[in-house]
């Protein structure tokens, strides 16, 4: 426990591939450190206990944000993995990746080797779909990527009401064209969840060359003579330090990734000293340039008996053990969505994100409405807003300040998207497909509300869709935190390999992104230039 090659903060998305990557050279001993306990719930692998995990504090950081100015106020929720396999063992599974455009702007933005053709390979290396493998999938990756075992029928109807409302049916959101409506393909293997965890450490546990330890809270980087030597780790009451020969490498993900940066020294030199923070590196960028999706949720009630909202838990928990991860226990709940251009898309890229729901989902599930009902989400995709991460003191266990300042840009365009967000979502529910299946309205609670009171709408209700990125932005310039190989600049022996590290967010959900991240990252780190061919 006292000196290992590679120490990786974060048994996430990322953390997970880079243990795997890293020690697969038998050369190479890996430290792999979780704050949180391995992934043993049951409720992480069937599919559809996502909903059952919401309020469990034990796997979840279950952090709020600062009052939103543009939100009348609000703290909103973030929930963030806490638990190998991060945010993949909580998350809804959606198997997403962008879309070319995004990837040749991170490299036209100085993000060199990050274009579309540098970063493809590494979506292929990572994954294993069960449609088989083709010039845009991979069929022999860890990460298992399969159809829904079970769709509920309210989602269908989602995507017969999308064409009606001119949208092409999509069969892959990762083919060649993203547009469309259809149903999503999912991160899971025999109608099991595949985290990270699952596709990437379980199968190399047991190498003598990787340690992973859980229940580890990370309190600081050690930097002596501007490069990083090790970590500072709080278990069980005790603390303990142990060295990195060759680097350390943070993969704690969007918010606790800057937040550790700060507490070990590196950040905006005047916060770090008003807490008493020794300065390693005068770093303002650290923390800064926070990106999320905001997300806007239109409810209907529906004809009895359908939704999820009243099912049998007990039943679908019994039907998933015992007849072989089938039934309803397999649906990732967002089983059906799409990707729309709206009239102020000012790219090819499609600029709003559906997620449909059979179900009625009102703060994340957390507070439980009476009746069946179904739920459309929508996200803008591309903010101008940006927040920042920020220190709310000394103490590592306290959680950081999260300022994500949602419709902050000063135009109001990102205002403006999420009302059209919202109006393209009523308009789809409106379709003849939900006919014989809609009820009332719940919210809006009218169909009528003009811009104004679409509005109202989205500053009352708005929620994140779960996608922070961007705290340690990578690039070519001095003022980006990482430099295109990750590598922080101004420390030697340090990178930050995450979510963190995007310089903007993808068209789309963040899991698929980060895990293909972690695979080039490892591969910059071995000094290998291309994946190595499936054996």
């Amino acid at each position: 426990m006292r000196e290992f090659d590679y120490i990786i903060v974060g048994a996430g998305s990322a953390g997970c591939v880079l243990a795997n990557r890293l020690s697969a050279d038998p050369q190479l001993q890996v430290l792999l450190v979780e704050a949180g306990p391995r992934d043993r719930h049951p409720f992480i692998h069937m599919p559809a206990g996502l909903a059952r995990l919401v309020n469990n504090r034990r796997l979840n950081w279950s952090y709020d944000t600062a009052p939103e100015p543009q939100l009348q106020g609000r703290r909103l929720w973030w929930p963030r993995g806490k638990v190998l396999g991060g945010s993949s063992s909580i998350n809804a599974m959606c198997y997403v990746r962008g879309v070319p455009g995004d990837y040749d702007r991170w490299a036209a933005a100085g993000a060199t080797g990050w274009d579309w053709t540098g970063v493809l390979p590494w979506f292929l290396h990572s994954e294993c779909n069960g449609r088989g493998g083709d010039a845009l999938h991979g069929d022999a990756g860890p990460l298992h990527v399969s159809d829904l075992r079970h769709v509920n029928p309210l989602s269908h109807a989602f995507i017969e009401a999308g064409v009606q409302a001119g949208h092409a049916h999509n069969h892959d959101f990762n083919g060649d064209q993203q547009l469309g409506v259809g149903l999503y393909q999912v991160t899971q293997r025999d109608g099991a969840r595949c985290s990270s965890a699952t596709a990437y450490l379980a199968p190399v546990r047991q190498r003598r060359n990787l340690q992973v330890l859980t229940g580890a809270l990370v309190e600081r980087i050690l930097i002596d003579a501007g490069r990083a030597h090790g970590i500072v780790l709080r278990r069980g009451g005790q603390q303990q330090r142990v060295h990195a020969r060759r680097e350390v490498l943070l993969s704690a993900g969007a918010i606790n990734s800057p937040q550790l940066l700060m507490l070990s020294g590196i950040g905006p030199a005047d916060a770090l000293r008003a807490h008493g923070i020794t300065v390693q590196l005068d770093q303002p960028q650290v923390g800064a340039n926070l990106q999320d999706h905001l997300d806007i949720c239109t409810l209907y009630r529906t004809v009895p008996g359908v939704s999820y909202d009243r099912a049998s838990e007990l039943k679908i928990g019994l039907d998933w053990f015992l007849r072989g991860r089938r039934g309803a226990g397999c649906s990732n709940v967002a089983e059906a969505g799409g990707f729309a251009r709206s009239r102020f898309a000012p790219d090819e890229r499609a600029d709003i994100q559906f997620h449909f729901v059979p179900a009625m989902l009102d703060d994340h599930g957390r507070r439980r409405l009476p009746g069946d009902g179904y739920t459309l989400h929508a996200c803008y995709l591309h903010p101008r807003s940006r927040g920042r991460i920020a220190l709310a003191g000394p103490d590592p266990a306290m959680p950081p300040g999260i300022h994500a300042n949602y419709l902050g840009d000063s135009e109001g365009f990102d205002l403006k998207m999420m009302v059209e967000a919202a109006r393209l979502s009523r308009d789809l529910l409106r379709q003849p497909a939900f006919d014989r299946w809609r009820r009332a309205p719940i919210f809006p609670g009218r169909e009528d509300l003009d811009d104004a009171g679409l509005e109202a709408f989205v500053r009352a209700k708005a929620e994140t869709i779960y996608h922070p990125a961007g705290t340690c932005r990578m690039g070519s310039d001095d003022a980006a935190v990482l430099d295109p190989q990750l590598r922080l600049r101004g420390v030697e022996g340090l990178r930050v390999i995450d979510a963190s590290a995007m310089p903007t967010l993808v068209s789309g959900n963040t899991n698929a992104p980060t895990i293909m991240l972690a695979e080039r990252a490892a591969a910059l780190i071995l000094g290998q230039d291309a994946p190595p061919r499936p054996r």
